[in-house]
């Protein structure tokens, strides 16, 4: 008799491209002979994978603006998804965790009270700190931990030392399965009003403090000293913040002609030309656990230029797969840019490993087998 998960997800394809992680993680298992039922919001498209059972049982959840109704929207998500789990024989509960709160922990106790098995994948190892009496009772009622990298799994260990059996390392996967490569850059650039002569640097994704803009636009005033053609593309939307910081550093030192600021949502149906329009990804991340934004990069077939943090060296070896830099020194990343937008032939041979990496060890047939043998200890 094959093992059933049911995957409960409130997120889904709201604001981000999570649901994409979710349907590859559901294909990965499927095809490791595991019977899964995935349950998110009516937000998110039925991906039509073969042998998934798809649930829309979050209705309408982010519609309201109070809290309170938006929270008893969710309970009675978490509710239907998680009896109709339990009633069809899915004794495995799989929930992706971003932050610890009330409503994650009536998430974990009501899947217990059920006699569920409760697995998580913490995606936000600060937002669990941050919270510690929610998140050591959501721990400890927990049966395994999914974390993508071995930084993650230390930060959780050290929170709370007992958890070290219970924790798993499986990374985040590609996104192969679901995205279209674009190959004419020309066009991509006409469609995004992106001059056709320039190097262009891409900044990709929701613009939050952690994730260092400002070390990025203080590193082009050194590397347009050195590329007078370079151009840095910003697209994403302000999270939680003003853009009034960065806009300062741009005014301040001229930068306004080697800047393309397209901050907003970005759909999902210009995604694609982002990537292809650009020559070089950086993330100049502050702090991370894992980056989507990273397998994203690789996936569409780009090099990426990363901060020299734990999480990110996991997966990218400098000047081999992908490049690196010291963390929150904007001279040494700088430099680094510079050194890679001169020598296009070391440029194109990174990007060729990033991808092949990409395809192999991120592939979610591979992760998927990873998964199996997580549920299998239970």
């Amino acid at each position: 008799m094959k093992r059933k998960v049911a995957i409960i997800d409130a997120l889904g394809a709201h604001g981000s491209s999570h649901h994409l992680y979710l349907f590859g993680q559901a294909m990965g298992l499927i095809n490791s002979g595991i019977d899964v039922r995935l349950y998110t919001n009516n937000e998110t498209e039925n991906p039509k994978i073969k042998g998934l059972k798809f649930h829309q049982l979050y209705n309408n959840l982010f519609t309201s603006k109070s809290r309170f109704f938006s929270g008893i929207k969710y309970i009675l998500g978490s509710i239907l998804s998680i009896v109709h789990a339990r009633i069809t024989g899915h004794k495995l509960i799989h929930f992706h965790i971003f932050y610890a709160n009330i409503l994650v922990l009536f998430n974990v106790v009501f899947s217990k009270i059920l006699f569920g098995k409760v697995v998580l994948t913490v995606h936000d190892v600060n937002s669990f700190a941050a919270n510690s009496d929610h998140s050591l009772l959501i721990y400890k009622l927990s049966d395994a931990i999914i974390t993508h990298n071995e930084f993650s799994k230390t930060e959780l260990v050290t929170i709370q030392g007992a958890l070290n059996k219970k924790i798993s390392i499986i990374p985040h996967g590609n996104y192969i399965p679901f995205i279209q490569v674009q190959k004419n850059q020309q066009i991509s650039r006409e469609r995004l009003g992106i001059p056709q002569d320039k190097k262009v640097l891409l900044f990709f994704g929701m613009i939050k403090r952690v994730k260092g803009l400002e070390v990025l636009l203080r590193a082009l005033i050194e590397v347009k000293q050195q590329q007078p053609d370079v151009i840095l593309l910003v697209a994403g939307k302000v999270w939680e913040n003003d853009f009034t910081p960065y806009q300062k550093i741009i005014d301040e030192n001229n930068l306004q002609e080697f800047c393309l600021l397209h901050t907003k949502f970005i759909p999902q149906e210009d995604v694609a030309h982002y990537y292809c329009a650009s020559d070089l990804v950086v993330l100049p991340y502050k702090e991370i656990y894992q980056s989507g934004v990273l397998m994203m990069t690789l996936s569409y077939e780009k090099p990426a230029l990363v901060s020299n943090l734990p999480p990110l060296k996991e997966v990218i070896k400098d000047n081999e797969n992908g490049f690196l830099f010291e963390s929150e020194n904007s001279s040494s990343l700088a430099e680094k840019i510079n050194c890679i937008l001169s020598d296009e032939k070391q440029w194109e041979i990174v990007r060729k490993n990033g991808v092949e990496l990409i395809k192999t060890a991120y592939s979610w047939d591979e992760i998927g087998k990873q998964t199996k043998e997580a549920y299998q200890t239970l």
